[in-house]
């Protein structure tokens, strides 16, 4: 990963599996890496953050970054990386990692929402843009100047957020005295989020309300935009060919064409598999049913994930 590399921290947030014994094996070869055995979750903290903060305590950079068990790096990938932040005089370097699919069920949802997300969003130059509010940062792959994080105090200060990576950026944002930018990761960064239907149902419904923020008009233009390109509208295509309304087809067909053309646009600028436009109709309907599912969740108490029940704070 380059001459930067001064070392590799791995939490081990108490796996039931042989994370930690693969680790150590590594390491005796490799005096780079350490591994922290996370320790029991305290109150008040969801589990990420809480994995973060301890493998922040043992390290000793100047920069700091915060990347998932399940991406792929490219070698040169942290050197380009901060390379870009020093060039550009950023605090803070987000970057949009490559997204591996290769299930169907990978194929035909994930475009949707993540195209969804972006959206959401906004543009990257709004997201980059220090005079407005949009804000984002990618949790699998961020790089933080360490004076810059603890100037807005860390992941201690969103101990208790489960999107935590979107409260981050959202503080640094608010705070307004370190520059962040989030970038393509132009193939240097590669992840495989979920790998089957339940994961991604599962792994979206814990989070995906809490970007309307318990704004209930927020929520409910969320879901109007969902069902405008949910199978909601190829049926009423379909209804008004048998009603011969050909006025009202064509507008419903050329609604969908215009809709898919503008997210293959959008997807292919986001580093997307070919193909994934095709699917929003269909990926459009099931994250409908995923942000209710979110919306009811959180209303009633909260979420479950990875073992642990985690309550809106």
């Amino acid at each position: 990963m380059g001459a930067e590399l001064r070392e590799v921290i791995v939490v081990d947030d108490r796996s039931s599996d042989a994370t930690a014994a693969i680790v150590e094996r590594i390491a005796r070869d490799d005096a780079r890496l350490r591994l922290v055995r996370g320790e029991e979750l305290p109150e008040g903290w969801v589990g990420k953050p809480w994995a973060i903060e301890q493998g922040v305590r043992a390290a000793s950079g100047d920069w700091l970054l915060f990347t998932d068990a399940d991406t792929e790096h490219e070698p040169t990938s942290l050197a380009a990386a901060l390379a870009y932040a020093r060039e550009h005089e950023l605090d803070a370097v987000s970057l949009l990692t490559e997204q591996t699919m290769r299930t169907q069920a990978e194929r035909i949802v994930l475009p949707s929402i993540l195209w969804a997300i972006a959206v959401g969003t906004g543009p990257l130059d709004d997201v980059n843009d220090p005079a407005r509010a949009n804000a984002l940062f990618n949790g699998q792959y961020i790089l933080i100047r360490r004076a810059a994080y603890d100037g807005i105090g860390g992941h201690r200060a969103v101990r208790a957020e489960i999107a935590e990576d979107l409260e981050l950026a959202r503080r640094f944002k608010a705070d307004g005295r370190f520059r962040t930018a989030l970038v393509g990761a132009s193939g240097l960064v590669r992840t495989r989020m979920y790998r089957s239907f339940a994961e991604i149902w599962h792994g979206f419904v814990k989070n995906f309300a809490l970007g309307v923020r318990g704004e209930p008009w927020l929520a409910a233009a969320a879901l109007a935009a969902f069902a405008l390109f949910s199978p909601v509208q190829p049926l009423a295509f379909i209804a008004a060919l048998a009603l011969h309304a050909w006025a009202p087809a064509a507008a419903l067909g050329a609604g969908m064409l215009a809709a898919m053309a503008a997210a293959a646009y959008g997807m292919r600028r986001f580093g997307f598999a070919r193909g994934g436009a095709w699917w929003l109709l269909l990926g459009s309907g099931v994250l409908t049913a995923i942000f209710v599912t979110s919306l009811v969740a959180h209303a009633r108490g909260g979420v479950t994930w990875r073992g642990r029940r985690y309550a809106r704070p």
